[in-house]
């Protein structure tokens, strides 16, 4: 048997709604790269983009644990010398909360183009409105529901049939 590779007319893209609400950035980043990669897929191929799109709504409600409001920071720099510019979570959290879900999740993706193109299926909005309603309005979820029907761990007879089963029941 020949190893499956998809196809360019095989991928179907969906559109995915994630409210950031009082989630830790760190743990809907990872849920958000990992529908951004196309892992929750049967048809994932490392060297393909076949990943959906995701606009996370709400990016001013997400939460970070511990100290990291006061001592984590992101860099950047001009080129120049002298050129480092830093910036605490809270400064640029206050300034513009989308770029801080962006950056994260950026970081969970591949480091090249396309780790890039990837990134262009991303939307992060800070309040709950979006201009992608037409979109996602048949494919709105929530990525908790998915990730316990779709872990073989966690599988269950009522996420298979949608039937709940009885202790000692075993039909």
């Amino acid at each position: 048997m020949k190893t499956y590779s998809p196809k360019a007319k095989d991928i179907s893209r969906e559109w995915w709604v994630i409210d950031a609400t009082d989630k830790t950035l760190g743990r809907m980043a990872v849920q958000v790269a990992r529908l951004l990669m196309g892992k929750h897929k049967p048809t994932y191929a490392s060297h393909m983009d076949t990943g959906d799109y995701v606009v996370v709504i709400n990016a001013a409600r997400a939460r970070v644990t511990g100290k990291k409001a006061k001592q984590k920071l992101y860099h950047r720099h001009s080129g120049y010398p002298g050129g480092l510019k830093s910036l605490s979570f809270e400064e640029l959290f206050s300034r513009d909360p989308a770029r801080v879900v962006e950056l994260s999740v950026r970081g969970m993706l591949p480091h090249n183009s396309l780790g890039r193109a990837m990134l262009k299926k991303l939307k992060v909005y800070a309040g709950d409105d979006h201009p992608h309603e037409a979109q996602t309005s048949a494919y709105t979820r929530d990525t908790e529901r998915v990730e316990k029907a779709e872990s073989p761990k966690s599988r269950s007879v009522s996420a298979i049939t949608g039937r709940e089963q009885r202790k000692g029941d075993e039909s």
